[in-house]
């Protein structure tokens, strides 16, 4: 895991949450590029925000564009020049719930997010997952009311952008505007695909396109590791993301397993057979639009 940009190198994380998958109880050493330290300026005020006038938290953003969309360097400046409070959150928080009247979107500079709805019943959906770069909450900025939930699943670092600056930078640079509704469709996309996923594939097939999708939208920004790839998700929160129960998804991971094709462990994926699982997957990555020409 890449931990907070803006944490010191020799500040220590604990973190307390059992996870089944994926995480125990455990103290984890923060080590950060001191290069990286001097570029970025740090403020704690009282409120918990900091305060990050730095290119580094806003690259994140723009890597993302430049995946998508042609970006010429005029909207680079303007995007680098939006002022942006970062805070730090544990896993398993909400970020905006649904319901609440956002008045800022969310970036996501480091961790993993999940958009999901919960019934009456108590019942969870997610509905997406979301890496660093992403903006999974940029339809608040007309929507004005959420509708679903955001909330972290790993600890994360995430940026907030007010929609007065989001709105002013619209009007005043068109071709950003076309790259954030661009990023929208892609978004919307990716719901049509997940929502054939849940309704149409067997189990077992239905975790390899989300594990396979995931790695592809990782590859990306650099963070896969060959076969490895991280997906912090518990058994309850892959149930909730397949549509199964936490039993059922134990058993689905036991079978990826025990056939050679993937194995998981503590949030961990490590591809055993690529044939097999693009196989079992059929995926097809035309709805991710990862490129520009896409």
């Amino acid at each position: 895991m890449v931990w907070p940009l803006w944490a010191s190198a020799n500040h220590a994380v604990t973190s307390s949450v059992l996870n089944f998958c994926w995480n125990r109880a455990r103290r984890l050493r923060v080590s950060t590029p001191k290069a990286l330290l001097r570029r970025i300026a740090v403020k704690f005020p009282a409120n918990g925000v900091t305060e990050v006038p730095s290119d580094a938290i806003r690259a994140a953003l723009i890597r993302r564009l430049r995946i998508s969309s042609a970006i010429a360097d005029d909207d680079v400046r303007e995007i680098e020049a939006l002022p942006i409070s970062v805070r730090q959150y544990p896993a398993e928080a909400a970020v905006v719930r649904d319901g609440e009247r956002a008045t800022q979107c969310c970036l996501i500079v480091d961790g993993f997010c999940a958009r999901s709805k919960t019934i009456t019943s108590g019942k969870r959906q997610i509905l997406s997952l979301h890496i660093p770069g992403e903006i999974p909450d940029l339809m608040s900025l007309f929507l004005h009311m959420m509708d679903h939930d955001l909330s972290t699943l790993t600890p994360a670092t995430l940026g907030f952008i007010n929609h007065e600056d989001l709105q002013k930078l619209h009007r005043r640079r068109p071709n950003v505007a076309e790259m954030l509704w661009r990023d929208t469709l892609v978004d919307a996309a990716m719901f049509r695909e997940w929502i054939v996923n849940v309704g149409q594939r067997p189990a077992p097939a239905r975790l390899a396109h989300v594990m396979i999708e995931l790695r592809e939208r990782l590859r990306l920004i650099g963070r896969v590791d060959g076969n490895n790839f991280d997906m912090p998700l518990t058994q309850e929160q892959i149930g909730e993301a397949l549509g199964i129960t936490a039993v059922h998804a134990n058993r689905v991971i036991r079978q990826l397993r025990e056939e050679g094709i993937v194995d998981f462990n503590r949030g961990r994926v490590t591809v055993l057979d690529e044939r097999k699982f693009q196989e079992l997957a059929d995926f097809d990555d035309r709805y991710l639009h990862q490129s520009p020409t896409s």
